[in-house]
């Protein structure tokens, strides 16, 4: 499951909208149990409107923050969002989860005037769908 609290989703969605008609991307900053902490909004360096990826340095840069504050939070997955289609994952965001299985993999589909998030697990090329809660506080 994937415990997230409003003013994140909120951020999300306007990351989202303000990377249009790219797709966005950012990272997923909390604790192994799926509770999310903080989002960081990413560059997508990919530059389109069909796929994301963010650069290792960016990412690198965030766990080396979170290292160094000592509050014993970790990168725990990526959000992107998904311009065109539904909130699923496309061959390219399944192929390139390859070596992140351990991540929950938050999708945001701006296709229709509002957004809807899913969330999944992915490893070996297997697709699992996994709850969102969202937190109000």
């Amino acid at each position: 499951m994937l415990r997230l609290r409003r003013q994140q989703w909120i951020e999300m969605v306007a990351h989202g909208l303000d990377c249009l008609p790219e797709e966005a991307c950012g990272l997923l900053v909390g604790r192994p149990d799926g509770s999310i902490e903080a989002f960081r909004p990413c560059t997508n360096t990919d530059r389109s409107a069909r796929t994301y990826a963010i650069d290792g340095r960016e990412i690198l840069r965030v766990e080396r923050d979170l290292d160094a504050s000592g509050n014993g939070l970790e990168v725990v997955g990526v959000m992107h969002t998904h311009t065109h289609t539904d909130a699923y994952p496309s061959p390219t965001d399944v192929e390139r989860a390859a070596l992140l299985a351990s991540w929950h993999f938050l999708i945001v589909s701006l296709r229709h005037p509002e957004p809807v998030a899913r969330s999944y697990r992915i490893s070996d090329g297997e697709v699992a769908e996994e709850r969102i809660e969202l937190v109000v506080r």
